[in-house]
C-alpha cells in the first residue's frame, strides 16, 4: 500500500520556534512520529535550498547557487520521479525556480504564470513563482496549471493552506498522492521590509522570550519578533485544518505529513539581512515526520541535512533513489540509516562561503570575490571556529586563536572533503584576513 506524502514547508523559521506553545500541532505530529533535533539546511538562502530539495543535489550540483537561477528544464524533478512511480503531484505556494537572474534576459515570471515546461513536472499547481511578489501578508493571487490567475483574500498563509485543503477534499482516491506546500510565512514581506504576522495575534507574542543567540548582538529582533511568532503560529493552526481535513476524508492513516524550513533567521545580528550565514540561527531549521503512516515515535539527536530530506521522500514511497542524489536516507519507519559527522553548508549571494558543522565544532571558510556572480572558488579564508559544546549560541570565534590549530586544521580536512565529494575542486584554505567577531 503507498502512503500520501504531504511536504509542508515554511520559510525562514528557526528550530526553537518548534514547541508546543507556538506549534502545538506539528509538536504533536513530532511526538507521535519522529523528531529531528539537529536538521540543517544545505543552503541558507530562498531558491538554492529549493532547488536542492527537488533535485536532490547540492547547489552548485544543480546549478541553482542563488536566486533567480531556474532549474533547467531537463531537470529531474521529486514530482517526475512521484509521477512516474504511480502518484498525483500537486505544488501549492511559493516556487521561486522558474524566473532567470537578470533583468530583461530569459524568462521573467515573478508576478506572472509560471510556463508549464518550469512548473517543475506537478500536474496540479496553485503557485507562484515570488509570492512575496503576488501576495502581502493579506490578499494576493496564485496561478493554475493552465496559468489561470486566482485572487484571493485573507490572510496569505489561510489561502495557500485553503488551496491544499481544496485538493484533499477533491482528490479521487485512485492514486497516492504528493503535495508539496510552500508557505511564504514567517519571511518578511520584501517590499515592505517587515514580517506580517495575522494581526489578531501578534499581541499575543508579544512579552515572548527572545532567543539567546540573538539578545547579546545588535539586530532588528524587538520589534520584528513578535510578528514573526505570530505567522508561525499561524502556520501551525493551519497544519492542524490540514490533518482535520485528512481525518475528514478517511485518508490520515495512510498519510506521512514532513514539516521543515528552507533556513533559519538571525534578524539581522549576523549580517545586514536575515540569513546566509554559517550560524546556528540561520542554518538551524524544525523537521518532523509525522501522520497516520509514520509507525514509529522517536526524537533523534542526529545530524541531519535538508539534502537527506529526497532520498527519504523517494524511500518512503519504494521509489529508488538515484545515484546522482546527494542524501542519505533518514530513518523513518525503520531504525536503520547512514549516520553523518557533519552537515555541510553552501553560502552564496552575500559571499561565496562552505561550512561544516559536527555535534561540537562548527568551521566555516570564505573566498574572495562576489557570491553573486561566482558558484564556487578554490582559495578560502578561515573565518569561523566555535566551539559548540562550550559556546552553543557561538559567541567567541576562535578563528587565529592558537590553542585551536589542531581542531582548525581537522575542520579543514572535514570541510575539504565534503566539497570534494560534492562535486567540487579540493580547497586550499588560508588563514583568514581579519577575524570576525
Amino acid at each position: 500500500m503507498s502512503y500520501n506524502i504531504i511536504f509542508y514547508f515554511s520559510d525562514q523559521q528557526r528550530w526553537d520556534t518548534l514547541n508546543s506553545t507556538l506549534m502545538p500541532n506539528v509538536f504533536h505530529l513530532g511526538e507521535e512520529g519522529v523528531l529531528f533535533e539537529n536538521s540543517y539546511t544545505c543552503q541558507p538562502v530562498c531558491g538554492p535550498a529549493r532547488a536542492c530539495l527537488q533535485t536532490g543535489q547540492y547547489a552548485t550540483e544543480n546549478g541553482c547557487f542563488w536566486n533567480g537561477i531556474p532549474l533547467a528544464e531537463n531537470t529531474k524533478t521529486l514530482a517526475d520521479h512521484f509521477n512516474e512511480n504511480g502518484y498525483d503531484t500537486a505544488y501549492i505556494g511559493k516556487w521561486h525556480l522558474a524566473s532567470d537572474r537578470f533583468p530583461g534576459k530569459g524568462v521573467h515570471c515573478e508576478k506572472t504564470a509560471v510556463p508549464p515546461e518550469r512548473q517543475g513536472g506537478y500536474k496540479y499547481w496553485r503557485a507562484a513563482d515570488v509570492l512575496e511578489f503576488t501576495s502581502h501578508g493579506y490578499d494576493g493571487y496564485v496561478f493554475d496549471e493552465n496559468g489561470k490567475r486566482l485572487d484571493f483574500k485573507g490572510y496569505r498563509a489561510d489561502c495557500i493552506n485553503d488551496f491544499a485543503i481544496e485538493y484533499i477534499e477533491n482528490h479521487n482516491g485512485e492514486k497516492p498522492f504528493f503535495m508539496f506546500i510552500s508557505q511564504l510565512e514567517p519571511h518578511h514581506q520584501n517590499d515592505r521590509g517587515h514580517f506580517e504576522g495575522p494581526k489578531d495575534k501578534i499581541e499575543k507574542f508579544r512579552d515572548y522570550p527572545k532567543p539567546e543567540d540573538l539578545t547579546f548582538l545588535k539586530g532588528d529582533y524587538e520589534e520584528e519578533y513578535p510578528d514573526y511568532l505570530a505567522a508561525i503560529h499561524s502556520l501551525d493552526e493551519n497544519v492542524g485544518k490540514l490533518i482535520k481535513a485528512l481525518l475528514d476524508k478517511g485518508i490520515y492513516d495512510n498519510t506521512v505529513i514532513v514539516y521543515t524550513s528552507d533556513h533559519g533567521c538571525h534578524f539581522k545580528t549576523r549580517n545586514s539581512e536575515y540569513k546566509r550565514s554559517c550560524h546556528d540561527s540561520s542554518i538551524h531549521t524544525p523537521l518532523v515526520f509525522g501522520g497516520g503512516a509514520v509507525k514509529q515515535a522517536a526524537r533523534k539527536a542526529q545530524l541531519v541535512s535538508l539534502i537527506d530530506i529526497p532520498p527519504t521522500l523517494l524511500s518512503l514511497a519504494d521509489i529508488a533513489v538515484p545515484e546522482s542524489y546527494s542524501g542519505k536516507i533518514l530513518p523513518v519507519n525503520t531504525e536503520m540509516g547512514e549516520e553523518r559527522d557533519c552537515v555541510f553548508v553552501q553560502i552564496s549571494e552575500s559571499h561565496i562561503g562552505r561550512a561544516v558543522r559536527t555535534k561540537d565544532w562548527k568551521y566555516s571558510a570564505r573566498a574572495i570575490g562576489s557570491g553573486w556572480y561566482k558558484p564556487r572558488a578554490v582559495h578560502y579564508f578561515d573565518d569561523f571556529l566555535y566551539d559548540l559544546k562550550n559556546d552553543p549560541y557561538e559567541k567567541n570565534n576562535l578563528v587565529g586563536n592558537k590553542d585551536y590549530t589542531e581542531v582548525l586544521n581537522q575542520m579543514r580536512k572535514l570541510l575539504s572533503r565534503e566539497m570534494v565529494n560534492a562535486g567540487e575542486r579540493k580547497p586550499i584554505f588560508h588563514k583568514a584576513l581579519k577575524t570576525r567577531k
